[in-house]
């Protein structure tokens, strides 16, 4: 594949998928595809990773290690569907409050009704917002996550320093996203089936390949791994790292508030 990652310098706010589009112009792109696949969003990223997603999620959580206590608040970014919160719920034993913040309110809808069936909308709220201007007061929360969502955001450096500001001294950022393939084998076979499956698949279940196309593109698109750590740590964080998980289809990286 011949098309180039974006990289720390930025590239992203104009590129959806591999398509070059107007400055302003990419939020409203993306809406439509979450609008269109927010029932089968689950699905969507099964087919993306091949089921993983629920592992490196769950690796995600285990690595925030949640303290088990009353008034510890998480927000997660771009978590409609509440997949990440009630993780971190559960894994808190029901202590900590997840405020789930989602530009898109079909995504949002469907938090709100697993939650209520899951008995989890007291620990639970939803707001629809832009990750770019977060309706919060500065130092509000004490960990901030978002899980193959930063791609989808236009201006990443804008979503990052929005993070840094809500959360409170000493708090954690944790971002999962699908990344750069480190292994030769691997990333051969990873790309043929993204780019030539995943859609076809797409087109089946859910009706429509178009959106799974632009979901494959942004991935190839993203920055890779040491990249977009650069920009974390541009923004203000410390301690910044990364795990790969699966060779590298997937990184999660970690950044504090000192």
């Amino acid at each position: 594949m011949s098309v180039e990652r974006t990289t720390a310098a930025g590239g992203m706010e104009t590129s959806y998928g591999f398509r070059k589009v107007g400055a302003g112009d990419k939020q409203s792109l993306v809406n439509d595809v979450f609008h269109k696949v927010a029932n089968r969003y689950d699905l969507m990223n099964d087919l993306m990773s091949g089921g993983l997603h629920r592992l490196w999620k769950d690796a995600m959580v285990a690595w925030l290690n949640p303290p088990k206590r009353p008034g510890w608040k998480v927000l997660d970014v771009a978590g409609g569907t509440g997949d990440i919160a009630f993780r971190i719920i559960e894994t808190s034993h029901r202590h900590a409050h997840a405020t789930v913040l989602d530009i898109n309110g079909s995504m949002l809808a469907v938090g709100r009704d697993r939650a209520e069936k899951q008995g989890l909308s007291a620990n639970a709220d939803f707001i629809e917002a832009n990750a770019e201007a977060l309706p919060f007061e500065d130092g509000t929360f004490d960990a901030y996550t978002i899980a193959f969502g930063i791609r989808n955001v236009p201006r990443i450096d804008v979503a990052l320093s929005e993070a840094f500001r809500v959360l409170k001294r000493g708090g954690r950022f944790l971002c999962l996203e699908f990344s750069e393939v480190d292994m030769p084998l691997l990333d051969k076979v990873y790309e043929a089936w993204s780019f030539n499956a995943i859609p076809r698949i797409g087109k089946v279940v859910a009706g429509d390949g178009e959106p799974y196309s632009y979901l494959v593109e942004s991935i190839r698109k993203f920055p890779n791994q040491q990249n977009f750590a650069a920009m974390i740590a541009r923004t203000g964080f410390d301690r910044v790292t990364f795990r790969n998980y699966s060779g590298g289809i997937a990184a999660l990286h970690s950044g504090w508030k000192l």
